[in-house]
């Protein structure tokens, strides 16, 4: 089961650097497990920063982002965070689309 939820977050990152290639490479060596000394602290460094998201600099943005990166180590984090994504994702293709057809003028008839 937990094999998964981990392809599907490994599908998801895959996806993120697909979408994002400036960040394509720094997304992929977070990824590696080599990179955990580094992806767990920068995840807990995120969270603290987005739940201090009222500070100036600090934004509400960094707590999924820490929460992403922790879920790659943290298999109880998997599922709620690939989720998470994914309902993002649509939220986001939804309000682009509504977006776009408030701009394009109606047709003529």
């Amino acid at each position: 089961m937990m094999d998964k939820e981990r392809t599907r977050l490994e599908r998801l990152f895959l996806r993120l650097e697909a979408r994002f290639p400036r960040f394509a490479m720094v997304i992929y060596i977070l990824r590696q497990p080599w990179a955990m000394l580094i992806r767990v602290p920068l995840g807990i460094l995120l969270v603290i920063g987005g739940v201090l998201s009222f500070l100036p600099v600090l934004g509400l943005w960094m707590l999924p982002l820490g929460l992403l990166l922790l879920a790659i180590d943290l298999p109880f984090l998997q599922r709620p965070m690939s989720g998470l994504v994914l309902r993002g994702e649509r939220q986001f293709k939804l309000w682009r689309r509504n977006r776009r057809d408030r701009k394009s003028p109606p047709p003529a008839g």
